[in-house]
């Protein structure tokens, strides 16, 4: 878990979560990276029950995810979610999303972040995120979006990025936080079509049996 995600995720917590309540917290993808950071460290100084969910067992996961698009848990049950660097690298990560809304109780919150740049990383890498990508899942399963905020590159006093001024611990991944809140009154029709979504994508299961097609040479001439 790079060093500016972990900031992210400490501030959502600050800002949103009471220091006088108990929140059930689903940790979505809460596996430890190599550096063996995980998200329990940014929620020592809150009332948490704390339930790391994952698709591979491994330090930090307290249940497998025996399909990969279905959160063994019942519907309602936890008040907070927060998954970190996970997104990217979920193939169809609206369905997660969907799972994600089921498993929330009604006026609970989600904490997301996902990168908006940064290089090819772990075995599947699949997408980027902006605060549009925020907004985007926010209507797919119908949640109120309180928050989308992109670390946009640092700008070149004469115009453009300023590259140079880009280091890994503070914004060589651009990190999207995306803030979201479950409505008292959850649309009805999600479930029929989260249901289809996931039994879909768990059908599927990913994209291992699609050949890598990564180009080797250069798509666009310069005009002459």
């Amino acid at each position: 878990m790079h060093t500016s995600a972990m900031n992210h995720m400490r501030l959502s917590v600050e800002q949103y979560l009471k220091r006088d309540r108990h929140y059930d917290v689903l940790d979505f993808g809460s596996q430890a990276a190599g550096n063996g950071r995980t998200h329990r460290e940014v929620l020592v100084d809150h009332d948490v029950t704390y339930t790391g969910v994952d698709v591979v067992a491994g330090e930090n996961v307290d249940i497998v995810m025996a399909k990969p698009y279905r959160i063994p848990a019942r519907a309602r049950s936890f008040d907070v979610v927060i998954t970190g660097s996970a997104f990217e690298h979920i193939p169809f990560m609206w369905a997660s999303f969907l799972e994600i809304a089921r498993v929330l109780r009604p006026g609970g919150l989600v904490f997301l972040t996902a990168p908006s740049r940064g290089h090819i990383h772990f075995d599947m890498d699949c997408w980027r995120f902006y605060p549009d990508s925020m907004r985007a899942l926010a209507a797919f399963a119908r949640m109120q979006l309180l928050e989308a905020h992109t670390d946009m590159p640092p700008k070149h006093p004469r115009g453009g990025v300023d590259y140079a001024r880009v280091d890994y611990e503070r914004n060589y991944w651009g990190d999207t936080v995306g803030v979201f809140r479950k409505p008292q009154e959850y649309s009805m029709l999600v479930a029929p079509v989260r249901e289809v979504i996931v039994w879909w994508a768990n059908r599927v299961n990913g994209i291992e049996h699609v050949p890598r097609k990564y180009g080797t040479k250069k798509r666009f001439r310069v005009a002459l």
